[in-house]
């Protein structure tokens, strides 16, 4: 199946860029549209317990705006990510965005994840970057694409700013935290998406 226009479930226009990038750098020529250019103005209740059930879940309802408003597609994207810290049996994970209440400020979310994770004595503190993608092609064909960013929870934080947990992790290979790199190399260590997307690239050129 020949794709040509992608709606990718996001209002945020840098991860629209990001998308963009990466098919430019595949060599294809996918028009992608975001939920602000479809006007999709809908709220979509998270529920799901994992990254998967609710990428799927804003997938779909996505998809159904589509159908019902008779917008041209051949693919919805959507996205789900978060931080996944090993000794907090996966915490943040799907709650992520809301680990200390809904917006909460930066130092009391991170303040939370360092507390808990001393609570628990671990002295590696490994974590990852998670994010799942998932895709309804027109026909409803299902696609699942996942990416990691590991690395570790530092005890200090870096500069706050930015995404809330960048200041407390440190990916591998590096060893400042990930609101301290500079920006090409952050973005060289924040690649979960990127890595999710160049999984989702790599399935459709072999449908």
């Amino acid at each position: 199946m020949k794709i040509n226009k992608i709606i990718y479930g996001t209002t945020n226009a840098g991860k629209v860029q990001d998308f963009k990038e990466i098919i430019k750098a595949h060599k294809e020529n996918f028009e992608v549209l975001s939920l602000k250019d479809i006007n999709f103005n809908e709220d979509i209740e998270e529920n799901g317990t994992t990254f998967e059930e609710n990428s799927e879940i804003k997938a779909k309802a996505v998809k159904e705006f589509c159908d019902k408003n008779n917008i041209e597609y051949d693919m919805v994207t959507t996205d789900d990510a978060g931080l996944c810290v090993d000794c907090l049996n996966g915490e943040p994970g799907v709650y992520s965005a809301r680990y200390a209440g809904d917006h909460a400020p930066q130092e009391e979310t991170l303040k939370k994840l360092l507390d808990n994770i001393k609570k628990t004595g671990d002295k590696e503190r490994k974590a990852k970057f998670i994010c799942v993608l998932t895709s309804f092609l027109k026909d409803g064909t299902k696609i699942v694409s996942k990416g990691e960013c590991k690395g570790i929870v530092t005890e200090k934080l870096g500069k706050l700013g930015g995404l809330t947990y960048s200041p407390a992790f440190i990916p591998e290979g590096y060893d400042v935290p990930m609101s301290d790199l500079p920006a090409e190399e952050y973005e060289k260590a924040h690649n979960h998406r990127e890595k999710a997307f160049t999984d989702l690239m790599n399935q459709i050129n072999k449908i």
